[in-house]
């Protein structure tokens, strides 16, 4: 079995937001990964004294918990008790019902000697190599689905000049539009406070002898592919086999530091946390 991880932050002044582990073994057999993206909030008040990276521990290291000790439970009611059991930690002191309370991104895989399970929420990525040399990348594609007015304001604030009033304000009215859909129907959806959100994730199963190999991206990793365009998820998968997964870590650095600005690849943070989890089981 070969387990590798990689993870960086974008800012070394800034904490890193993601979480990432895998345990072995899962109940006596199996293992799973768990990979989670924190959600940057706003600089404005959020209804939480606690930071991201808090939220992403406490929720990564529940998740790891049941969904390793636990194969009773399927992914999605692992990720729900997962939820619930951090929100208990802080409902007392903190107000949850905020849109914007802290919130994470989710991949999470669990194989047997059988089965290997999955589970995709909002735009983290999970490549599933097959023995014949396919890739299928798994997406909870929502995030990229906004409707045409949303897309067209984004257009607009990229066409604006940087720095200026008239992209600010624009950037405001985006910002806003984006936000009255995160967590709502016809919207995208983030692991927060409020455990339903794990009905909404994308999930399946695969018998444990079609998959050779799982890769885990957070965004700041995936942008390789969805923001650089690079190469295809086949391609970003070789990277990781061939480089291990902080040589795809590294290339994402090369293309952010030629591109500080994001003029040639318009991307909301000119470098993002990035973190690459590969396991052959």
């Amino acid at each position: 079995m070969r387990i590798e991880l990689a993870t960086e932050p974008g800012d070394p002044q800034h904490p890193n937001e993601d979480y990432a582990s895998v345990a072995l073994p899962a109940s006596g057999q199996g293992g799973v990964l768990i990979l989670l993206d924190g959600v940057t909030p706003p600089p404005y008040e959020v209804g939480c004294t606690h930071p991201v990276p808090w939220y992403t521990a406490r929720l990564g290291g529940a998740m790891l918990e049941l969904s390793g000790s636990f194969r009773d439970m399927t992914l999605p009611e692992a990720l729900s008790a997962a939820i619930s059991r951090t929100a208990e930690v802080h409902r007392s002191t903190c107000d949850l019902s905020h849109a914007r309370t802290p919130q994470a991104t989710a991949v999470a895989a669990r194989w047997s000697p059988d089965t290997v399970e999955y589970l995709v929420l909002s735009d983290s990525v999970l490549l599933v190599e097959h023995h014949d040399g396919t890739v299928r990348p798994v997406l909870d594609t929502r995030l990229d689905e906004l409707p045409p007015a949303v897309k067209a304001l984004r257009e607009t604030v990229r066409g604006l000049p940087r720095g200026s009033a008239e992209r600010a304000a624009a950037a405001r009215e985006y910002t806003a539009a984006v936000e009255a859909l995160r967590n709502a129907e016809g919207g995208f959806f983030t692991a927060a406070a409020d455990p339903a959100v794990a009905a909404r994730a994308v999930t399946g199963s695969l018998p444990r002898a079609e998959v050779r190999s799982l890769t885990a991206l957070s965004d700041g990793a995936s942008r390789w592919v969805e923001v650089f365009r690079e190469g295809s998820w086949a391609d970003c998968a070789a990277v990781v086999h061939k480089e291990g997964p902080q040589g795809l870590v590294d290339r994402v650095r090369a293309l952010e530091a030629a591109d500080p600005d994001g003029t040639a690849f318009p991307r909301g943070k000119s470098r993002d946390d990035a973190t690459v989890v590969l396991v052959e089981p």
